[in-house]
């Protein structure tokens, strides 16, 4: 066979040429797929930079929002401290979300959803607390005002009897009858100021205790962490009620609708509507008309039963408060 030089030449420009070929085509594979993951990395860090704005955006909401209902709650009496505490929470919230520490879409919803819930069962509290001030606050009036009637009337028919005690036509029924009317009248009037000279218990709370000293709040509880109630309330502001030492009893009713007592540690009766009652605990509170406030911390040394509980306050013959718990 012949050598022909030109044909061996000719064969090895074909293969420079196939390998360039194969060269161009793996390195636009290369620059293609790194554009692909550049831009899938755009893509994320816009996303991530979106998602952060919002959740900052929603916790600032929320923390207004959590103000807001500490003012007001605070006013109307009511306790602000768990709200405290979850703006103390949802500010380190916004310290890590501005730092990115451990950013999870999923962990920051979640801690959204937490927040909203407590506004929402702080928004049923105020509900409860405006109705419990607007009550009093006309039950109060009313008292007052009816009181002034009273005193109002009982003069006028007293200066009538004096003015006929003079008129020696008037017939002794008469006069009988006056003196009557007159002294049930008196009756009612000291019934009405003894009414509006009660106490009257507001904003109360109540706190259940561990054996390990922890409390807790929120009124249900369950049985192996209640070793101990503890119950505080305010005294309203009376101008009637005179200044001096007044005995308050509480009283805690189980499930079943028997008194929580023990004798031996301090339990006990007293009459209410002309009937003796058994009472958990009791003590004695100077009242200074200063809206002061009463704690109660009683251990029972039993299991809870399980149920709802109620807790009611007596003073001077009136129940002055109630409110529950629940034990799971």
């Amino acid at each position: 066979m012949e050598y022909n030089p030109n044909r061996q030449s000719e064969n090895k420009l074909k293969i420079a040429v196939a390998v360039l070929g194969l060269l161009a085509i793996g390195l636009g594979f290369l620059y293609f797929r790194e554009r692909q993951n550049n831009r899938k990395v755009e893509e994320i860090s816009t996303t991530q930079a979106k998602e952060l704005l919002t959740a900052n955006t929603k916790l600032d909401s929320i923390e207004n929002q959590l103000n807001n209902k500490i003012i007001e709650i605070k006013k109307l009496g009511g306790n602000v401290d768990e709200l405290i505490r979850a703006k103390t929470q949802l500010r380190a919230d916004k310290v890590a979300l501005q730092k990115m520490e451990g950013f999870s879409v999923k962990k920051y919803e979640t801690k959204i959803k937490d927040y909203l819930v407590l506004l929402g069962e702080k928004d049923v509290q105020l509900v409860t607390l405006r109705k419990e001030n607007g009550i009093l606050s006309a039950k109060n009036d009313s008292l007052s005002k009816e009181t002034k009637n009273l005193l109002e009337g009982i003069s006028f028919a007293q200066k009538a009897l004096s003015d006929s005690a003079t008129n020696y036509s008037l017939k002794q029924k008469e006069l009988s009858d006056r003196a009557r009317e007159v002294e049930a009248r008196n009756r009612e009037l000291n019934d009405k100021v003894s009414q509006a000279a009660a106490l009257r218990a507001e904003s109360i709370n109540i706190y259940a205790i561990s054996t390990k000293g922890k409390e807790s709040d929120g009124g249900v509880y369950r049985s192996k962490r209640v070793d101990k109630v503890r119950i505080t309330f305010y005294l309203q502001e009376n101008s009637v009620t005179t200044h001096e030492a007044k005995t308050i009893y509480l009283r805690i009713i189980d499930p079943s609708g028997a008194a929580v007592a023990d004798m031996a540690t301090g339990s006990g009766t007293f009459s209410y509507k002309g009937k003796e009652t058994t009472y958990t605990a009791r003590q004695k509170v100077s009242f200074d008309n200063s809206h002061q406030s009463v704690e109660f911390v009683y251990s029972r040394g039993l299991a809870y039963k399980e149920g709802k509980h109620i807790i009611e306050l007596y003073s001077e013959g009136y129940r002055i408060g109630i409110d529950v718990f629940e034990v799971k």
